[in-house]
């Protein structure tokens, strides 16, 4: 056999292999290696978790300014408002400015804000901080649309579920971290020292990622953002998937943002600490997102996303036996985690492979939906909460719940277009 020949078939049994082999890649030179993606999914954790730092603090925050206790959970309405704010005006830059640039630049901006919150000298500058800090987390949703982009197909599913459960876990950890240190060295040190690790994952970032190639099409800024609306009318998988996201964070919301009304009351009368431990539980949704992105590897998110619905409108029963068993409420706890994140992972691995040029405007698009169900939902459980009680906020929860399952099985054929 002639020796070109022998080369053509060693190339031909690899093709994966070959930088350039995968067209929706093509940005890159080198696909995302395994430290690179752990890097990533440790820092989407970080990014997330400032948004949280506050909820534990706002008791010594609000004494050391003189903040009435009516205005301090403000703090948080603010940061999250901020939040999705830059969901919508930052995370699409995403599809037309280099994005090693845009990362590194994002983290040094969050950095400048940590450090205005950590060294802020009173409630206005504090307030302002706090914005830019909600503002400027989004860079967690960057870094997903990025890794999508760097990784391999057959990868994005597992690539996808470790973002996700870097985010779970900051999210998970980001009240026991911002607590302790408080504890230690008072709470103007958490944002310090977060300041501090969003300057060394900048540095972190630009090591291990690579300079995306020049994009051979640019659209203005006015374009970027208003093109949001027609992807939204353009691709059918995108509202649904959209959809589902505002059901589960809503059924999310409502779960989470209650617990802490029948904890606190007699017979438990838990302390926050202790209300706190059983975030713990959250743990399973870090597990689930990475199982649900194999899975969707494989072709099955059809079928993921229908058994976590079902078990997501399952886990309201353990949920609502809350007064006869803090085992069993656990249970429903870890039940109802993995099935949202099991569905949220799939969701957006669905949606990322079908327009690689607009990938930060999907992420960015689903993601508000995201946003919208968690606040519904946690307005919605502390209304009913005051007028039906615990039982009262598991119906709701389970409705929610069950109108996401039918929703799916309903628009089912809409998602079946794409091989996930």
């Amino acid at each position: 056999m002639p020796i070109g020949t022998k080369k053509e078939v060693v190339l031909l049994s690899h093709p994966v292999l070959l930088p350039d082999s995968n067209p929706e890649s093509s940005d890159f030179s080198t696909h995302l290696s395994r430290a690179a993606a752990l890097l990533y999914a440790f820092l989407c954790g970080t990014a997330v978790a400032t948004v949280y730092f506050s909820q534990p603090l706002l008791d010594v925050i609000a004494t050391e300014f003189g903040i009435g206790k009516a205005v301090i959970g403000t703090v948080i309405t603010a940061t999250q408002l901020c939040y999705a704010l830059g969901l919508f005006f930052l995370v699409p830059l995403g599809d037309i400015l280099e994005p090693r640039r845009l990362v590194t630049w994002m983290l040094l901006l969050s950095s400048a804000a940590l450090s205005l919150v950590a060294f802020a000298p009173g409630a206005t500058v504090l307030f302002l901080g706090m914005g830019m800090v909600g503002f400027l987390a989004v860079v967690a949703q960057v870094l997903v649309a990025l890794a999508a982009a760097r990784s391999l197909p057959g990868d994005r599913g597992k690539v996808i579920g470790l973002m996700t459960s870097g985010i779970v876990i900051g999210i998970l950890l980001a009240r026991t971290f911002s607590g302790t240190l408080a504890d230690l060295s008072g709470w103007r040190t958490v944002y310090i020292v977060s300041a501090a690790i969003s300057l060394i994952m900048s540095i972190s970032f630009v090591l291990v990622t690579p300079v995306a190639r020049r994009r051979s099409s640019r659209i203005s800024y006015l374009k970027l953002l208003s093109s949001m609306k027609d992807l939204f009318l353009d691709i059918p998988l995108l509202r649904v998937r959209a959809m589902l996201a505002f059901f589960i964070f809503a059924a999310f919301g409502t779960l989470w943002s209650s617990m802490v009304l029948p904890l606190s009351s007699p017979p438990f009368s838990l302390s926050h600490t202790a209300i706190g431990l059983f975030g713990l539980a959250g743990a399973a949704g870090a597990l689930a997102a990475r199982s649900a992105g194999r899975l969707a590897d494989r072709g099955l998110g059809q079928r993921t996303t229908g058994l976590a619905l079902l078990l997501l409108t399952l886990s309201w029963v353990p949920i609502g036996l809350l007064q006869k068993s803090l085992w069993i409420f656990v249970l429903g706890v870890i039940m109802l985690d993995y099935a949202v994140q099991a569905v949220h992972v799939t969701n957006q691995t669905m949606i990322l492979s079908v327009r690689p040029e607009a990938r930060s405007r999907l992420t960015a698009g689903y993601m508000i939906f995201y946003s919208l169900g968690s606040a519904a939902g946690a307005v919605a459980a502390t209304f009913v909460y005051s007028r039906a009680g615990w039982l009262g906020v598991c119906a709701l929860g389970g409705g929610i719940s069950a109108a996401a399952f039918l929703f799916w099985a309903a628009t089912r054929k809409t998602s079946e277009s794409v091989k996930c």
